[in-house]
C-alpha cells in the first residue's frame, strides 16, 4: 500500500490541475483556429506525452523497470475510460466557452468523492462531505446563467451534456488509477493510458483529420508534452492521499480558467462566474486547514505515547 501524506498528495493535485488547465487551452485554440477534431487532438496530446514519460524514467534510472506491470487488464479499463474522458472534454472545449467547461468539469471530483466511498471503502467525514457540499453550490452558481439560456443554442446544450459525460468518465478514470497504484508503478500508468489513448486517437483518423498548419501544430505538440507532465503529478498524487481528498482540488484551476478565458479567447467572467469561483476555493482552503488540524493532533497524539528516555 502506497505511503499516506495528505499534504504531498494535496500538492501533487494543484501543480497537475494548474498544468492541465494550460493544457486545455492549448486545446481549444487548435478547436478554433484549425477547427481540429477531438480524435486528432487526442492522438496528438497522447503521442507526445510519451516522450516526456521515458525522459522522466531515464531521469531517475528506471527505464528498464518503470514500464512492467502485472494488471495489463486493469490498464486496459483506465484507457479505455480515460480516453472517452480526455475525447468528451476536447470536445465540449470546441462547442462552450472556457471557463464554462471548467465548471462542469467541477462535478468530477464531487463524483469521485461519492465514488471513492461506495466503490473503494474510502472514510469520507462529515467534514469533507461538507466542504464538497459548498464546492458543488459555487459550482451551481457558476453554471445557473446556461441552465437559463441553453436551451435557446442546441449546440451550448450539447456541450453542456458532453462536458458532464467527460466530468462523470474522468471520476471513473481517476477511482482506476486509485486502484492501480496499488500495485504499479506511478510511469507504468502514466505510460500504459498514453499508449492506448495513442492508439484510439489514431482510430478516428478515418473519420476526417485536418492538415494543421506550423502554429497549430505547436499547439497539438505542446498539449502532449504538458499533458505528459500533468499526468505524472496527478497519478502521483493519488499515491499519496485519498481520492476523495486530493479530488476537489480540482477546482483551483478556476482562477486560472478565468484568466485565461479573459486574455487569450475574449471570455470575460461575470459576477456569478466569481461568486461560485469564490465558493469552491474557500472549500478547498477549508479541505487544507482541516487536514493540517488533523496532521497536526495525530502528531501531539504520537509523541504522547512515545516512551521518554
Amino acid at each position: 500500500m502506497p505511503h499516506q501524506n495528505p499534504m504531498q498528495g494535496i500538492l501533487l493535485k494543484c501543480a497537475s490541475v494548474a498544468v492541465f488547465t494550460v493544457m486545455a487551452a492549448l486545446v481549444k485554440a487548435t478547436s478554433e483556429t484549425a477547427a481540429v477534431p477531438p480524435g486528432q487532438q487526442v492522438f496528438f496530446r497522447s503521442l507526445f506525452a510519451i516522450p516526456v514519460i521515458l525522459g522522466w524514467l531515464a531521469m531517475r534510472g528506471e527505464l528498464s523497470v518503470g514500464l512492467r506491470t502485472v494488471r495489463p487488464i486493469g490498464h486496459f479499463y483506465r484507457g479505455i475510460i480515460g480516453t472517452a474522458a480526455m475525447a468528451l472534454n476536447f470536445w465540449a472545449l470546441a462547442l462552450l466557452p472556457f471557463p464554462e467547461v471548467t465548471a462542469i468539469g467541477y462535478a468530477s471530483p464531487l463524483l469521485v468523492v461519492i465514488f471513492a466511498a461506495m466503490f473503494l471503502g474510502e472514510d469520507v467525514r462529515l467534514f469533507r462531505l461538507s466542504m464538497v457540499g459548498m464546492g458543488l453550490t459555487g459550482v451551481v452558481i457558476v453554471l445557473s446563467p446556461q441552465f437559463q439560456t441553453g436551451g435557446d443554442d442546441p449546440y451550448r446544450t450539447l456541450g453542456a451534456v458532453v462536458a458532464f459525460g467527460g466530468a462523470v468518465t474522468a471520476a471513473l478514470a481517476q477511482l482506476f488509477i486509485r486502484k492501480l497504484v496499488q500495485d504499479e508503478r506511478t510511469s507504468a500508468i502514466v505510460f500504459w493510458f498514453s499508449v492506448t489513448s495513442t492508439l484510439l486517437g489514431l482510430a478516428t483518423l478515418p473519420f476526417g483529420w485536418v492538415m494543421p498548419d506550423a502554429t497549430t501544430a505547436a499547439l497539438l505538440v505542446g498539449s502532449g508534452i504538458l499533458g505528459g507532465v500533468a499526468q505524472i503529478l496527478l497519478t502521483s498524487a493519488y499515491r499519496f492521499a485519498d481520492a476523495s481528498l486530493v479530488a476537489p482540488f480540482e477546482y483551483v484551476s478556476m482562477l486560472l480558467a478565468i484568466a485565461i478565458g479573459w486574455y487569450v479567447f475574449a471570455e470575460a467572467p461575470t459576477p456569478v462566474v466569481l461568486t461560485g469561483a469564490a465558493l469552491v476555493i474557500l472549500a478547498g482552503i477549508m479541505i487544507i486547514w482541516r487536514e493540517r488540524r488533523l496532521g497536526l493532533e495525530r502528531n501531539r497524539q504520537r509523541k504522547a505515547m512515545t516512551p521518554q528516555g
